[in-house]
């Protein structure tokens, strides 16, 4: 699997851009979040990659974070949400956005998104109820809803630390604690780690 990519911009065709690596160009579609936040062309770049394997093509989609490409595979995991849907959530939404409307349950925000229908929604809604960080509307606060240390983890990703540490932390916390609590503790542990 290439996990990473890192080399210069070549190209830049929304949503797709060219990476060259020593030489071997690298055609990497991007949600629009990701795109916003590429140098110019020429200077270099690295992406978070997710490599999909289909019988007719291998697909590499870019990402600017970790906690982005941990969106992006959730969402594959939904019913019926292939990468092409997954790509124009994450273009259509922050990854804050996406956990507010979750955590809301707000199917009106997510059908915004140009493809996401009613049905789509509610599916979303429903598979990812209990797998992405919720988001409280003020400030990016979590919400306090005790789901265990999962939604710890998620958070954590989510905010851009990664898998190691997110983990390192969450094993530092009781695993009854709520959600909130346990978010604040790992980030006091992380802080001084």
């Amino acid at each position: 699997m290439i996990g990473r990519i890192s080399g210069k911009l070549a190209e830049k065709q929304p949503p797709l851009i060219l990476v060259d690596v020593n030489g071997v160009g690298y055609e990497i579609d991007v949600p629009m979040s990701t795109f916003y936040q590429l140098p110019a062309t020429g200077t270099s770049v690295t992406l978070y990659t997710q490599l999909i394997v289909r019988e007719d093509a291998h697909l590499l989609y870019g990402f600017a974070s970790e906690g982005e490409r941990q969106v992006f595979r959730q969402l594959l995991r939904v019913n019926g949400v292939g990468a092409k849907m997954a790509l124009a959530v994450l273009s259509g939404l922050s990854i804050a956005d996406l956990s507010r409307a979750v955590a809301e349950q707000d199917a009106a925000r997510l059908t915004k998104v140009p493809g996401v229908g009613k049905k789509t929604a509610e599916r979303l809604l429903l598979e990812l109820r209990d797998k992405i960080a919720v988001q409280g509307a003020a400030g990016g606060r979590a919400v306090a809803q005790p789901r265990g240390n999962d939604d710890v983890l998620n958070a954590l990703l989510a905010l851009g630390y990664n898998e190691r540490e997110a983990a390192g932390a969450v094993k530092q916390i009781a695993a009854d604690m709520d959600v909130s609590e346990g978010i604040r503790q790992a980030l006091r542990w992380l802080s001084k780690a």
